[in-house]
Formats: C-alpha cells, sequence, structure tokens
C-alpha cells in the first residue's frame, strides 16, 4: 500500500510518499517554503499572498501524490493554521479547490508525530529528547521507544523569532544576546535528564549539509548525522556575522528564503544543548510528516 502525507508548516510545506509493507519506506519527498505565517504576528491573519503559494504548493504536492498512484493521503497544518484567524478561509477555500480536508494538528500530536518518527528511523538508545523547531512553534519531546514521557510545545520557531528580535541585517549582538536571554528562559523549563539529543527541522538539516558538504541536498546523507556543540556555535557565529545575501552567496546549502531566518534556529538547538549538557546532537531529516506515516504504519501492525 501505497501512503503519503502533506505536512502544511509555519514556514514549509513538505511531502512524503511511502510503501507500507509491514515497514516504512519512503519512496519519495520533497518540500517548498512558502513563509505561511510571515507577518501573522502583527494582526493575527494569515496574508493573501502567503496563502496563495501554500495552497498552489499543496496542489502540486497533490498532484504529485496522485502519480505515484497513492491509496491513502492525510493532510496536516500546524502553528500558524492553529493561530490564524482566518485559518477556517484557508481551509475551506483548500477544500473548495482540492476537495481535501486538512486536519489542524495540536501541539501535543505535532510533537508525538515527531517523536514517532525519530524512535522508528534513528532508533536511538535509552532516553532520548527530541527538539522539533518549526516556523511557528518548537516542541521538545522525551521518551524511550515509542513512548512519549513528556512533551512540551512553545509557540515560537524560525519565524517569529526572527520578526521579533532580528531588527538588523546582520544581527546586532544586542539582538542575539535578547533573544539568547529569551529562549534560555524557557529552555529551562523543559530540562530533564535524557541519554541523547535529537534535532528535527530545516535548520538543522540546513547546517548538517553545510558541515558534512551534502549539496544538492540529500535527506540520507543528513539523516543520523552528529553535530558537536563547538561545531553549531562555529556556524552560529559565522553565519551570524554575514548579511543575509552573503550568507545565500556562500553557502548554496540554505535556501534562499531561509537565510534570513536561519539563526533563531541555530541559537534554539545551541542553548539547548548547553543547558541541557550535551556536547553533541544528532539530525533527524525524518519529522512530523515522517510521524503521521509511522502513526499509521504502527495502527496497522
Amino acid at each position: 500500500m501505497k501512503v503519503a502525507s502533506i505536512d502544511v508548516g509555519s514556514y514549509s510545506v513538505r511531502l512524503s510518499i511511502a510503501q507500507l509493507d509491514g515497514e516504512l519506506k519512503i519512496i519519495h519527498e520533497e518540500g517548498r517554503i512558502t513563509a505561511l505565517a510571515t507577518d501573522l504576528r502583527s494582526d493575527g491573519l494569515l496574508k493573501e499572498d502567503r496563502i496563495e503559494e501554500t495552497l498552489s504548493v499543496i496542489k502540486e504536492f497533490l498532484q504529485k501524490a496522485h502519480e505515484f498512484g497513492v491509496d491513502s493521503l492525510k493532510l496536516v497544518g500546524t502553528e500558524a493554521l492553529r493561530r490564524a484567524k482566518n485559518s477556517k478561509d484557508f481551509l475551506q477555500r483548500l477544500k473548495d479547490i482540492t476537495g481535501y480536508d486538512l486536519k489542524v494538528i495540536t501541539p501535543e500530536e505535532e510533537g508525538r508525530y515527531a517523536f514517532l518518527s525519530v524512535a522508528y528511523s534513528l532508533k536511538p538508545k535509552g532516553r532520548f529528547c527530541v527538539i522539533d523547531q518549526g516556523g511557528g512553534s518548537t516542541e521538545f519531546v522525551c521518551g524511550k521507544d515509542f513512548v512519549v514521557e513528556s512533551l512540551t510545545s512553545f509557540p515560537f520557531g524560525i519565524v517569529n523569532l526572527t520578526e521579533e528580535f532580528i531588527k538588523s541585517d546582520p544581527p546586532k549582538n544586542y539582538e542575539l544576546e535578547s533573544l539568547k536571554n529569551f529562549l534560555d528562559e524557557h529552555i529551562k523549563e523543559v530540562i530533564q535528564p535524557c541519554d541523547e539529543l535529537v534535532g528535527l527541522g530545516g535548520t538543522i538539516t540546513t547546517v548538517a549539509a553545510i558541515e558534512y558538504g551534502v549539496f544538492p541536498y540529500k535527506g540520507e546523507d543528513v539523516h543520523g548525522k552528529e553535530l558537536s556543540i563547538d561545531r553549531l556555535m562555529f556556524w552560529l557565529e559565522t553565519l551570524s556575522s554575514m548579511k543575509e545575501s552573503q550568507r545565500i552567496a556562500s553557502f548554496p546549502h540554505i535556501e534562499p528564503k531561509r537565510a534570513k531566518v536561519i539563526i533563531p534556529g541555530i541559537l534554539i538547538f545551541y542553548r539547548s544543548m548547553l543547558l541541557f549538557g550535551k556536547d553533541r546532537i544528532r539530525v533527524s531529516d525524518w519529522g512530523l510528516k515522517e510521524g503521521v506515516l509511522v502513526d499509521e504504519l504502527l495502527k496497522s501492525l
């Protein structure tokens, strides 16, 4: 059986297609940055140009799924659609255009799916904590095997953190310091003993791609790689000293639309490693969209 999931996130839309026969084998994946949550914090509304681009990408991904002959397809949405005053309008337009319903999942469901994707694909030993950093929210999920033991979702991600804290290009030291203090105050709430940290999201996979020279990007070449805290600090210092345009020119690994928002993302992982007392973090290319499919697999067993 072929199954597919589309994750409509605050910053990107992502598609996964898999073969499901007693195990899960990904056969196609792609993603596109649409920045749906841009300026959401100003008036609580999704902007028309972001809506149109996001709907267009979803239509394209649905067509791709049909070309692969999928038997089952799930669409899920996260923080931007949880928060926006006009999210019902977005969902209705999607239904009218495609005939599909999109489920806006809770932060707890989002964190659980991220955790399942890591548990299935990386099989960490002992107790592990997943940091799923997105465009509009960040989840800290800890547990063992496939069992979630604690889950906290913070309503901040790379889009709203950039809009709130980073006003200069490149960012000024006081902006980074303010952001660091803000993050520390929240991350301290979720620190707990664990054997391993695992990072999810486009920020940390991009940093891993730069570190390991993966270009063009291939998820399988990044999935499971480790980053040391020293190297993460190196890339934080290097990229935050550059203008957005310099990041794009110097590192083709960074998608142009990601260059503006990558610094808060790196800072989330760096401060988490420091506060959890870990000098290494494992990188997962699998995330929410794969977790939705892992959940389907577990139900079928």
